[in-house]
């Protein structure tokens, strides 16, 4: 995720991720990020996969949206199989 970091004299106060959005993903970040309810395996889905229409991101349970493939691999996500 493309992250912001916003702090004062070097002190990080919080990050803002550009991807992140209870509303959906922008235009830049479409991978959704899932974290299976059954093992808790994460897996990312692409908008080609056939999957990704039925996928819903729960940002509560560590589910996110992410902006390129390096990003959700970084995070311990695997690509979907299907």
């Amino acid at each position: 995720m493309k992250k912001r970091i916003l702090g004062i004299s070097g002190i990080t106060l919080f990050t803002l991720s550009a991807c992140s959005s209870a509303e959906g993903s922008s235009s830049d970040c479409n991978i959704k990020g899932n974290v299976s309810y059954n093992t808790g395996e994460k897996i990312y889905h692409l908008p080609e996969d056939q999957f990704y229409d039925v996928t819903k991101i729960n940002e509560d349970y560590g589910e996110s949206w992410f902006c390129s493939e390096e990003e959700a691999e970084e995070a311990g996500f695997r690509r979907s199989e299907r």
